[in-house]
């Protein structure tokens, strides 16, 4: 399974696969989903269009071999020369447990030091522990920053509680090893 760049045209598969992911019936099935704390939708096809399109974010994504089933994606937006910001983790809930996040997550960080970032950063909801502690285990730490909910913003879904915020995490990135083929 190779890693490609999203175009254009992937922007549908790729917020189908961020809401069911994060959001959806199917997501309930992963263990990664937030569909307890923020209903609706993650993001749309818009969005995801946006991102593809403003020059400074990249999504990376992986399809299956054989049907060319989007499985997974991830997003990293460039933010100045010596950093980016890792965003939009999703696998097929179906697929997860396949340790293919953890692959999308050092293709993110190979593809960031690739160009020249020495920091990645990402915020997390507070309140997803076990997803907190999973992105510990790949070497990330909480830098101490809370960020506000965007309580109000419907684009983002709508949550059910209202004590909902983000850590901040961060990992020093090494550009070792392969370089992505795309």
């Amino acid at each position: 399974m190779q890693t490609e760049v999203a175009t254009a045209r992937d922007a549908g598969l790729v917020a189908n696969l961020v809401n069911a992911a994060y959001r959806g019936a199917g997501g309930r099935l992963g263990w990664t989903h937030e569909a307890e704390l923020i209903a609706g939708d993650r993001t749309s096809a818009t969005v995801v269009a946006g991102m593809l399109g403003d020059g400074a974010t990249t999504v990376l994504i992986r399809r299956d071999d054989k049907s060319r089933k989007l499985l997974g994606c991830i997003a990293v937006e460039m933010n100045g020369t010596d950093q980016c910001t890792i965003s939009m983790l999703a696998v097929d809930p179906d697929t997860q447990r396949g340790r293919l996040g953890r692959a999308l997550l050092e293709d993110a960080e190979r593809f960031g030091a690739s160009k020249g970032a020495k920091i990645a950063t990402m915020t997390v909801v507070r309140q997803r522990d076990s997803l907190i502690a999973w992105y510990e285990r790949r070497g990330y730490r909480r830098t101490g920053a809370l960020e506000a909910f965007p309580y109000g913003d419907d684009s983002v879904g709508q949550p059910r509680r209202e004590d909902l915020s983000f850590v901040v995490l961060e990992k020093a990135l090494q550009l070792a090893g392969s370089s992505l083929q795309m």
